[in-house]
């Protein structure tokens, strides 16, 4: 748990490309902060959307683009499969192919990595579900945040906080998704 800006309602969740952390706001002043992988750079966006819908151990075709990028990716892997990069759970972000999941490579947490999706430990994405409803609302920014840490807690205690900061007052993208 992390103190955080005040202007930022509960269940709202912010993805920080900047701080390369998710925080889910708990309450008015706290949110829980979460490592996470981002996209790479060409693949970056910003803006805010809603979630959409959520799933379970969800199946994952990559896209056309994916596949002439990498010919081995397979067309179609199930849900619950080792090897589905999607993870465990799912939130979908609007009407777009963007998702916030788990991973089948926790070991890239951290990275630049993703071709525009949000990655998560499984065992975070698994409180995050559990703790988001659908139409949260999701901003999405490169904007870094001043956090510091107010409590300990098992999401937490390996992490600690981003501890960034920025004296610019950045807007997300305000595109329509």
């Amino acid at each position: 748990m992390v103190s955080f800006s005040k202007r930022y309602s509960p269940g709202t969740i912010i993805v920080s490309f900047g701080d390369r952390r998710l925080y889910h706001v708990r309450k008015r002043g706290r949110a829980m902060s979460y490592p996470i992988a981002v996209p790479r750079p060409e693949a970056r966006w910003g803006g805010t959307l809603r979630v959409s819908q959520k799933r379970v151990n969800p199946s994952w075709r990559p896209t056309a683009r994916m596949r002439r990028e990498d010919p081995t990716l397979p067309a179609y892997v199930p849900g619950g499969h080792p090897r589905n990069p999607l993870g465990s759970r799912a939130l979908y972000l609007g009407s777009t192919l963007y998702r916030i999941h788990g991973t089948d490579a926790p070991q890239l947490i951290g990275r630049q990595v993703s071709s525009g999706c949000i990655r998560m430990h499984n065992s975070h994405v698994e409180e995050l579900y559990r703790k988001t409803r659908v139409g949260a609302r999701v901003i999405v920014t490169s904007r870094r945040f001043r956090t510091s840490a107010i409590a300990s807690s098992p999401s937490s205690n390996s992490f600690g906080s981003s501890g960034s900061s920025s004296s610019r007052d950045w807007d997300p993208f305000n595109r329509n998704f």
